[in-house]
């Protein structure tokens, strides 16, 4: 193995958390490599909020500014392309790219998010991150006192209609099926003149990603500006479970607080291991990956 491909760290993933992380170890003066396919899940979002000094810049212009500012840390290194394979060995790990490029490392960093698996609904997948949407807190202000619908059913549609309502009175829940909500649920409901519609959406109407309508199975359409929708998803790396990586019951990749993984010398952070889908808590927990790495490899020497 050439000696210019080993690294102290090898973070895979390149987005906010990974640079996040990789940062933290650049100004620790750890040799680091990025590995990167440029492919984050939110690269069709128009605008990034909720993030302080970046709020209502697009999601391209802070990855790039930071990739910027990361690159300027002589130690970290970038390699375009995708982790395909990862094995653990005697003194570290072996991460092989799909374009047959191996690197070798002590700790690894999972910064490889997750991929949402878009419902058979045409149209949906053209809208996702734009007007098609997961999180108030990320999306709502924009679509405030708009005509909004949340695709969703029992608990977590009363957990969004709860947050949504806040934004918006023209609210509606389609739960795609038969509702399955308890008495107390259906009177909260109910009180707050939200309708429920079990029909199922056949088609999202749209121009250019800007949602205009549903329609459904039955050809009944209803005009909408915004569908908040709660989404399966699954690890967009299958290297974590290749070393034995172990999932929280939701499938995020389970971490301590500190962003540490079951498998020693692993960490993972960002959208791959929480549920709280941001900018800011991908860099947070980027960050604290990159300073528990650090940490890990300056007790093995000190």
């Amino acid at each position: 193995m050439n000696t210019a491909n080993n690294f102290d760290v090898i973070i895979i993933g390149g987005s906010y958390a990974g640079l996040s992380a990789a940062m933290a170890l650049g100004r620790s003066l750890r040799n680091v490599l990025i590995i990167d396919s440029g492919l984050p899940c939110n690269r069709q979002t128009p605008h990034s909020h909720n993030f302080i000094t970046q709020d209502g810049e697009t999601p391209a212009a802070i990855a790039n500014k930071a990739l910027t500012q990361v690159l300027n840390y002589s130690t970290v290194k970038l390699q375009r392309g995708f982790a395909a394979n990862g094995k653990k060995t005697e003194t570290g790990f072996i991460i092989e790219t799909l374009e047959g490029l191996e690197f070798t490392a002590k700790k690894l960093i999972f910064a490889t998010g997750i991929t949402d698996m878009m419902p058979d609904i045409k149209g949906f997948d053209q809208c996702w991150g734009i007007s098609v949407i997961h999180c108030p807190y990320c999306h709502g202000y924009e679509f405030r006192n708009q005509k909004t619908a949340i695709m969703a059913n029992g608990e977590r549609a009363i957990h969004l209609a709860s947050l949504v309502h806040n934004l918006s009175n023209q609210l509606t829940v389609i739960t795609a099926g038969k509702a399955e909500f308890t008495t107390e649920q259906r009177y909260k409901l109910q009180f707050h003149n939200i309708p429920v519609i079990e029909k199922k959406i056949q088609e999202v109407m749209h121009e250019n990603g800007r949602l205009t309508s549903i329609v459904f199975e039955d050809m009944e359409t209803i005009k909408l500006d915004a569908l908040y929708a709660a989404v399966p998803f699954k690890q967009h790396s299958e290297i974590p479970a290749m070393l034995g990586c172990e999932l929280t019951e939701m499938g995020h990749i389970k971490t301590d607080p500190f962003q540490k993984t079951n498998i020693a010398g692993v960490f993972a952070c960002g959208d791959n291991s929480s549920m709280m889908r941001s900018v800011s808590y991908a860099v947070a927990t980027g960050s604290i990956a990159g300073a528990m790495v650090n940490k890990e490899l300056v007790d093995e020497l000190f």
